[in-house]
């Protein structure tokens, strides 16, 4: 049962951050830069790959499939956890696949982001590899 909660709370939080994510993506102005001029030329600016798309459109668009990936994460664990978490018990990948993930953000947190998604990532993390030693110890 503690396995189960600590699944639920680790995607409950990565659903949660990939939700704030998204909602400020596009309903706010708080991935804009502080200097205006940076957030003209990124809508003036194409990307070397392509000419179709603005670095701006790219940019927002990274940051909704961000959100995304994260909400998913708890879209499917958090389902998958209270309805069939036999799969979680019989299954290495299924009970792992959470760590991995974290442990990917976690990095990519640790590299590129700020103090907020670090740490709830962190806690996240810290929960998926709990749940994954209960259950495969």
């Amino acid at each position: 049962m503690m396995a189960q909660a600590l699944m639920i709370i680790g995607a409950s939080i990565f659903g949660t951050l990939g939700l704030i994510h998204l909602l400020c993506t596009i309903f706010t102005n708080k991935f804009e830069a502080y200097d205006s001029s940076v957030t003209e030329a990124m809508k003036g600016s194409t990307p070397v790959l392509t000419k179709d798309t603005s670095v701006w459109n790219a940019w927002v668009g990274f940051n909704i499939s961000h959100s995304l990936g994260a909400i998913i994460v708890a879209g499917i664990y958090i389902p998958l956890v209270v309805t069939y978490s036999e799969l979680l018990q019989q299954s290495l990948w299924f009970s792992s696949m959470p760590v991995l993930i974290g442990l990917s953000y976690l990095c990519v947190a640790k590299l590129y982001w700020f103090k907020v998604p670090f740490w709830g990532i962190f806690i996240s993390t810290v929960c998926f590899i709990s749940a994954a030693l209960l259950i495969n110890l």
